[in-house]
């Protein structure tokens, strides 16, 4: 994402300190995520938009042999370093731009967690993806819900245009809104080999959390996520 879309200093923090255990991105989002990644026992794995560290943190654990992130905001990267050591291999950088620094073939699983749709250069992204991945190797990308997207903004389901959703004490995230057909067609018009889908539906612990945001994701769809093959 660019400089000015990234989550920075207080946002950035928040941002972190909100993902730990929210009923969307820690009981919601997370988990379909991981499950979609299966066994990750040995893999070099890339986290693009790493956050505050969340998924590296849940993949070493889970015996990931090697992991990177990549983040654009300062202030994250600081909450990644704190949660996974200084020996973990962080990089502060636009996904806007080419990840220049990485060799090709040398991941076996990239992971892209709500970040997509902040993604202007997404196509370009893309191919960076396809180059660092090794043949056979998986992608996995979650983004928000086209569907839920069009109920809370409204106008038209097919408007393509950057839109801004209130966040935290002030804040505010911007994304560029897209249609399935989008969001499946520039991942598959990639070269990549789609495996399974799936709309997540927060876990039992988000009751705990959030109990009008657990009752709102079996509801109604928020997110979506995908595991992809590059062939």
């Amino acid at each position: 994402m660019r400089p000015e879309t990234a989550y920075h200093d207080d946002m950035g923090r928040q941002f972190a300190a909100q993902a730990t255990d929210s009923a969307y991105h820690a009981h919601t989002d997370r988990p379909a995520m991981l499950r979609l990644a299966g066994d990750v026992s040995g893999l070099r794995v890339l986290d693009l938009g790493c956050g505050a560290g969340h998924y590296a943190a849940e993949m070493a654990q889970r015996g990931a042999a090697h992991i990177v992130g990549v983040e654009g905001s300062e202030a994250l990267l600081e909450a990644a370093r704190e949660r996974l050591g200084e020996g973990a291999v962080l990089h502060h950088h636009d996904l806007e731009e080419p990840l220049a620094f990485l060799a090709d073939q040398s991941f076996d699983l990239v992971v892209m967690a709500l970040v997509y749709h902040h993604i202007d250069a997404r196509r370009e992204l893309l191919s960076e993806i396809r180059r660092v991945l090794r043949p056979g190797g998986t992608l996995l990308v979650s983004t928000t819900h086209p569907t839920s997207d069009w109920i809370y903004f409204g106008g038209s389901y097919f408007a393509d245009e950057r839109v801004e959703l209130p966040f935290g004490d002030g804040f505010a995230l911007t994304f560029r809104r897209m249609t399935l057909e989008e969001f499946l067609g520039e991942l598959l018009g990639s070269g990549f080999v789609l495996e399974e889908l799936t709309e997540p539906r927060a876990t039992e612990e988000a009751r705990r959390v959030d109990p009008r945001r657990y009752d709102k994701t079996h509801h109604q769809p928020l997110f979506l996520a995908v595991r992809l093959r590059r062939p």
